[in-house]
């Protein structure tokens, strides 16, 4: 019952979030307006800006905000590590280096912005697979190293390699590759083209079917690979489905939106809080809907409603998640029980 509960609250504030997202921004629209652009064919500026700007941005926050919360749940389960997650282990900055691959290796006339059909698929095919090698990487490291703030450390080591890479990159790219680089690298909710959202939608939904089909495998692999192993469950197999879904998850999200932080981390400790469990059955379900609702919360304050200006919502995202990471690791010891 009390989980009912909980995710009746969680769904009905993502609703009220979705509607305040799109009645928020630079541009003062009453409600009446916006219901009509939405069911009204009118053809006036308000509808443009709801249906081609402020809805698609909105529908991405919720698809960005699930992405990044399943691959950090995830992530935090295989290592049996609360300090996982797609931006501290280094899975978003091997992404990156797949996008930057793609916007700095290729043509001056390709960026993220432009990119439309196939190369859609392109980017974001480069960010799965730049995401899998670390994930990869990083799990060989920990099947040697068990230390929690060990393998958190060379995960930043990673970062910081990949940035020296992708810092290369940029000194050898044109002016034109490098601006769009960089405003890639702001992270951003609203420069998605129709194409780009779609190919987004296709690929998370793709993470998150997965993310359902791998509920025993995750709770198994919660108690450890050797017990697991005891119990019948295939411990290669498991990985390989776990970390193609975060690579998906992660990868694509990445790929479009740029590198968005702290998301991750925060929401699956935010979702073992409120529903005191570490069942996946329970946790994967709370995780989208929690996660679908701090994106849409960091959109709206980024948006600095009343103002003109707008914010990079990867400083939001980064101001709100930085307090839970602090939290975890003075809450360590008492924490690492569920892992």
């Amino acid at each position: 019952m009390r989980y009912r509960v909980l995710f009746l609250i969680l769904g009905l504030t993502v609703v009220a979030l979705f509607i305040l997202d799109i009645l928020f921004g630079s541009v003062t629209i009453s409600a009446k307006e916006v219901l009509k652009a939405l069911l009204n064919d009118t053809g006036s500026n308000y509808e443009t800006i709801i249906m081609k700007f402020r809805l698609p941005k909105a529908i991405t926050a919720v698809a960005v905000g699930i992405g990044l919360s399943l691959s950090g749940l995830q992530m935090q389960t295989v290592f049996r590590n609360p300090m996982a997650g797609p931006d501290v282990l280094g899975i978003s900055s091997g992404a990156s280096l797949g996008v930057a691959f793609v916007i700095l290796g290729f043509s001056s006339n390709l960026s993220a912005d432009n990119i439309s059909g196939l190369g859609n698929w392109i980017l974001v095919v480069a960010a799965w697979i730049g995401a899998g090698a670390i994930m990869l990487l990083i799990m060989a490291i920990s099947s040697r190293v068990k230390d929690i703030m060990t393998i958190l450390i060379i995960g930043i080591m990673l970062s910081s390699g990949i940035s020296a890479v992708v810092t290369i990159m940029q000194y050898f790219s044109n002016e034109t590759m490098l601006k769009a680089y960089v405003i890639w690298t702001m992270g951003s909710l609203g420069n998605l083209t129709s194409g780009q959202l779609q190919v987004l939608l296709i690929s998370l939904s793709a993470g998150i079917l997965l993310s359902f089909l791998s509920v025993k495998m995750l709770n198994a692999l919660l108690l450890g690979e050797n017990y697991a192993g005891s119990i019948g469950l295939n411990i290669r197999f498991a990985r390989i489905i776990v970390f193609t879904c975060t690579s998906i998850l992660a990868g694509s999200v990445t790929a479009f939106c740029g590198p968005i932080g702290f998301i991750g981390i925060a929401v699956p400790h935010i979702v073992r809080i409120l529903f005191k469990t570490s069942d996946h059955k329970i946790l994967i379900p709370g995780t989208i809907l929690a996660g679908a609702a701090l994106m849409l919360l960091s959109d709206i304050i980024s948006q600095l409603p009343g103002s003109e200006s707008v914010l990079p919502v990867n400083s939001v995202t980064s101001l709100i998640g930085i307090p839970v990471v602090i939290w975890v690791i003075f809450r360590n010891r008492k924490y690492s029980g569920q892992f």
